[in-house]
């Protein structure tokens, strides 16, 4: 297995790639499924590692400067990008929740399935 981190970008095409097989090391059971991915999975990995270090760093700009060797301004500019690609991705997921809702709305889904829709998210 690589050192590699995964994200949910398809190395070739760059589209969106979706968790499909999860398998127990302990009894070797595999389930094969669509699995819902976390926001933050989706996002790509340059940003994933800029929120690790604005973690560790306890939010502060000026410690990931510090840290990284590069200017404040450069640091916030990198910030706003991943907030515009957080953003974008949460737009994404609550586009998928008002489907949901107009579809119970119009008596195509049932309250209980949309529920279940919605929750794994």
């Amino acid at each position: 297995m690589s050192d590699k981190p995964i994200n949910a970008e398809c190395p070739y095409c760059q589209q969106a790639m979706t968790v499909s097989q999860m398998t127990c090391h302990g009894c070797e059971v595999t389930i094969e499924a669509a699995f819902p991915t976390a926001r933050l999975a989706n996002l790509p990995t340059e940003h994933q590692r800029f929120i690790e270090i604005f973690v560790l760093a306890s939010g502060s700009l000026k410690e990931i400067a510090e840290q990284t060797g590069v200017s404040y301004p450069t640091v916030r500019s990198r910030l706003d990008k991943v907030i515009a690609a957080l953003r974008e991705e949460i737009g994404r997921t609550q586009q998928t929740k008002g489907t949901i809702l107009d579809a119970v709305s119009e008596g195509k889904l049932s309250a209980e399935s949309a529920a279940k829709l919605i929750k794994a998210i």
